[in-house]
């Protein structure tokens, strides 16, 4: 759980920064900070890929993902829970310190990511926290700009993205045991993969709807259990 802690803790420093310390950061800044923060993104998720053994089960989860991922259209579903959301607890409000409005607009913002799933799960497996630290860099950053503009309300979205995140990694932790080091190995390097698409979306490269990726992560444990089956 080290890893959601350290991602709820970061939101919770950077919102009380950006609520009584900072009020504004001058748009330049953002914009570097971001591109910046792409950039970290790409070279993690590259790096997580390089522990591939099997290219082309790699290539086969992605493409298989990607037509099961379209076709349920994942992205939209949680564009449509973040409207819905946004409804519910009316984030229409002109407050702009509402707090409802900040709490939603960042809860919906770090938990509806793929960065949130992949790395909860990456965490729960093999115990490597390297994704959801990086997460906890960028989500520091957006939750610092969010507080100065929305108020307190930023802060407290860190206890949905701990329990959020924090149930993916002991659901992943209980299927561990069924799980070869192989195959958590095959799902590892296709997570990776999707974190570099997230990184290129951070630096504007052009926009690949992650979400809809996100099925290919479990194709290697689908071939390989049944591979498993004919040996």
């Amino acid at each position: 759980m080290l890893g959601p802690l350290v991602n709820a803790a970061a939101i919770i420093i950077c919102s009380l920064t950006g609520c009584f310390i900072v009020k504004k950061i001058p748009l330049r800044f953002e914009e570097l900070i971001k591109k910046a923060c792409g950039l970290a993104i790409v070279f993690v998720g590259i790096k997580g890929a390089l522990v591939n053994q099997n290219i082309v089960l790699l290539i086969i989860s992605m493409l298989t993902g990607a037509v099961i991922g379209e076709a349920i259209d994942i992205d939209k579903w949680m564009k449509k829970l973040g409207l819905w959301a946004e409804k519910k607890l009316g984030m229409g409000s002109s407050d702009e310190k509402s707090f409802s409005k900040g709490f939603v607009a960042a809860s919906i913002l770090f938990c509806t990511g793929s960065m949130a799933i992949v790395g909860s799960i990456q965490s729960g497996l093999q115990g490597n926290h390297e994704i959801l630290y990086a997460k906890s860099i960028l989500d520091g950053f957006i939750s610092l700009v969010f507080a100065a503009s929305m108020g307190i309300g930023v802060a407290f979205s860190a206890l949905i993205v701990f329990i959020y995140q924090g149930a993916i990694v002991l659901a992943s932790q209980t299927v561990s045991a069924w799980l070869t080091p192989v195959i958590i190995q095959e799902m590892s390097a296709v997570g990776s993969l999707l974190i570099v698409a997230i990184g290129l979306n951070f630096l504007d490269v052009k926009e690949i709807k992650v979400a809809n990726l996100i099925p290919a992560i479990f194709i290697p444990l689908i071939w390989l259990s049944f591979s498993g089956l004919w040996h």
